[in-house]
């Protein structure tokens, strides 16, 4: 159901997959907030595709992830391997593709170990050096990656069965859509960066699949964004009448500044809640270590009366963390609304961002 023109409203996420499904858009971005419904989005995106044994959406969220699990050998402590639950239909015919060369191809971007796969017993393992046996046959030293690399590993073989899928490979011709939710939500921001313009440019090749891509990794966001210009890009919320569905169209590019904006435009609604304080914290910590201050107090403006910085500062803390839910949101009192106009009007005023995006704020208007 139409809110404006540019923002959408669905009951529940069964309306909203549907919806998505109907985008004729070859790529479709998707940037939300933990906790709004990503995952579960893409699950229902992938069951409306389910009819009887058929299927049409690969996917890749958490669980994806949880398809690989370790057994660390714990009798022996030698022989640890990551476990694959080929019960799955994501490891459908894997043994014919030559998998190992498809996937090295991939996490030889990233990282530096080796690997095997025993298909059979549906098993992995990783080495990094190789050492001489009794028999003076050279065989691999079994380590345990990390947390970080066992991610990017599993990435990428998501990767390589999507590159399969896009080729329209037999064993993976029925797919028709690819659906991924927050790839890199344990990567820093260097692979973020990598696995985003990767990304990008492997969609771009192809024109037989149909991708929905949704995060809440703003640089991960942006990246993509910026390498895949025609993709339709939305911005996922939800309220008390349920999902809201902002078209964004290309501006604000970064999402940091569709948060500045959000913050403005409650601030002049005067539809101010206590998770609003959460939000102006988040981009006051990120401005604060973007200009190497140590704290996001240090770029709260000090007023004559305060020139310690306390007052501000203490209000911005509490009500980003007391406790208040973000799922169940307040609305602040009256008092704390006019402090929050000041603090977010004093940052805007001393980090200048685009006059284009905030009028409202052009050089005549920003002093008081």
């Amino acid at each position: 159901m139409p809110r404006s023109d540019n923002i959408q409203t669905f009951p529940d996420l069964d309306a909203l997959a549907q919806h998505l499904r109907s985008q004729n858009k070859k790529v479709i971005l998707l940037f939300a907030y933990n906790g709004t419904g990503k995952t579960r989005l893409s699950m229902a995106f992938k069951d409306l595709g389910k009819h009887g044994d058929q299927r049409d959406t690969l996917y890749f969220n958490a669980f994806t992830e949880d398809l690989f699990t370790w057994d660390n050998d714990l009798e022996n402590d030698s022989e640890r391997v990551l476990k694959m639950n080929t019960a799955s239909r994501f490891f459908n015919g894997l043994a014919e593709l030559e998998m190992e060369s498809r996937i090295r191809a991939f996490l030889h971007r990233y990282t530096d170990f080796e690997f095997d796969i025993d298909y059979e017993g549906g098993t992995i393992r990783f080495w990094r050096e190789m050492r001489e046996n009794a028999d003076g046959e050279d065989e691999p030293v079994l380590i345990k990656i990390s947390r970080g690399e066992e991610n990017i590993f599993i990435w990428c073989f998501f990767l390589a069965i999507a590159q399969l899928a896009i080729d329209g490979q037999g064993a993976y011709e029925w797919v028709k859509f690819i659906y991924i939710d927050d790839p890199i939500s344990s990567l820093d921001d260097n692979n973020a960066i990598a696995v985003a313009a990767h990304l990008a440019h492997m969609l771009k090749q192809q024109d037989r699949v149909r991708t929905v891509i949704s995060s809440h990794h703003s640089l991960f966001f942006n990246v993509l964004c910026n390498e895949m210009k025609r993709a339709q890009r939305y911005f996922l919320s939800k309220d008390a009448d349920g999902f809201l569905l902002r078209d964004t169209g290309h501006t604000p590019r970064f999402y940091h500044v569709a948060m500045l904006k959000e913050l403005n435009q409650a601030a002049e609604s005067g539809q101010l809640y206590t998770y609003h304080f959460t939000i102006l914290r988040s981009i006051m910590e990120k401005t604060a270590t973007f200009h190497g201050f140590n704290h996001f107090g240090d770029i709260i403006k000090r007023e004559p009366d305060d020139e310690d910085g306390m007052i501000h500062y203490r209000y911005v803390q509490l009500l980003s963390h007391g406790n208040y839910s973000l799922f169940e949101p307040v609305e602040m009192l009256d008092e704390n609304k006019e402090i929050f106009r000041k603090i977010l009007r004093d940052f805007m005023n001393n980090y200048r961002f685009n006059p284009e995006l905030f009028p409202e704020y052009e050089e005549g208007e920003r002093t008081e």
